[in-house]
């Protein structure tokens, strides 16, 4: 790194260094190398900071270092929103966050934070508006993914500190394909689809009817969450044996038949099926580089995993421009009447 020039003497002169980070240039000051005079006598770094700052590093190092960090955090934050923007973009369209550090020259961290930040931003925006929603067709289904490394690889410890896999609930509406509710646990047990059914029925205000496949924590979790209020029916694919001549190994089975169940209510069993909310994770694993098979990219952190699923629902929900529909999810599930930008997603 460049190392910043100084028309004050040597022995006295402050050792700068020139650094980009965020998109913004800054110079970070060796305060033990100081000199309270730059050139030509007029003072470069007041006494009394120096002095300020070489007491809180002597009584209070702790609060020096989480000051240091939180104006550093700041700074590395302060993006044009036009830059912003491109983030954001390219976040939710799947381009890998070191390949956006390449691209931009904004350092990978800065884009974390701000993807952070609109993911969490993208949530509320969800949870305020998908209320009192009018749909008649749900589908159910979850998707599998991993934090740090997959669940057999991880000791007790590491799945302490939320380590290994997650699950992520999604519904959609097979009408408008608006994603209305979803739920990201580190688990797939009866208790997480009895929540992601219950926070899905406080959204609807019809009967609706619900397909999902056949795990068997739906059944129950189905009338917990909506009571006689829902139609139900569950559909199984059985797929049969791969050739043991040809190599199958990430190429699907053949599938062999559909089995379809009432569980509840009167359905229509024709309209029994999870094809729309299956093309749904195929979105989300093409649009989140850390859903992607088949890759090194994963999350490190369950709060960066939940941020970046928001960002996706948020951007696919009110964004993204449903090419069979001609208009977003939002808009034809009569939650909004316009096509929103990624600047209304950023706040």
């Amino acid at each position: 790194m460049p190392l910043a020039h100084s028309d004050t003497p040597a022995p006295f002169a402050a050792r700068s260094i020139a650094f980009n980070s965020g998109g913004v240039t800054r110079t970070r000051t060796n305060l033990l190398f100081a000199s309270p005079f730059g050139s030509f006598g007029r003072p470069s770094f007041g006494l009394l900071e120096v002095f300020s700052c070489v007491t809180k590093i002597i009584v209070d190092p702790l609060s020096f270092m989480g000051y240091t960090k939180s104006k550093q955090k700041l700074m590395a934050n302060n993006l044009s929103l036009e830059n912003q923007t491109a983030i954001v973009h390219a976040l939710a369209e799947g381009t890998s966050i070191r390949a956006i550090e390449r691209m931009t020259g904004i350092h990978r961290d800065t884009v974390m934070r701000l993807g952070v930040r609109v993911g969490e931003n993208c949530a509320k925006i969800m949870d305020a508006t998908m209320r009192n929603l009018d749909v008649r067709v749900i589908q159910m289904d979850e998707i599998w993914g991993f934090i740090g490394k997959k669940q057999k690889h991880t000791t007790t410890e590491e799945r302490r500190e939320g380590m290994g896999d997650v699950w992520t609930f999604v519904s959609i509406d097979a009408e408008s394909r608006m994603v209305p509710a979803y739920l990201v646990s580190s688990t797939r047990r009866k208790h997480d689809a009895v929540d992601f059914c219950e926070d899905l029925a406080s959204r609807v205000s019809n009967r609706v009817q619900i397909s999902t496949d056949a795990l068997k924590s739906y059944a129950d979790a189905v009338e917990r969450g909506f009571g006689a209020e829902a139609d139900y029916g569950q559909i199984l694919k059985v797929y049969g044996q791969p050739d043991a001549n040809e190599a199958r190994r990430y190429s699907p089975a053949n599938l062999v038949r559909v089995e379809r169940t009432v569980v509840s209510g009167n359905p229509d069993e024709s309209l029994i099926s999870t094809s729309y909310v299956e093309r749904q994770n195929l979105t989300m694993r093409m649009h989140m580089r850390r859903l992607t098979r088949l890759t090194n990219a994963f999350s490190k952190k369950f709060e960066n995993f939940k941020a970046a699923v928001a960002l996706h629902f948020g951007y696919y929900n009110f964004v993204r421009l449903h090419k069979t529909l001609r208009m977003t999810p939002a808009m034809a599930g009569g939650v909004t009447n316009h096509i929103w930008t990624v600047q209304d997603l950023i706040g």
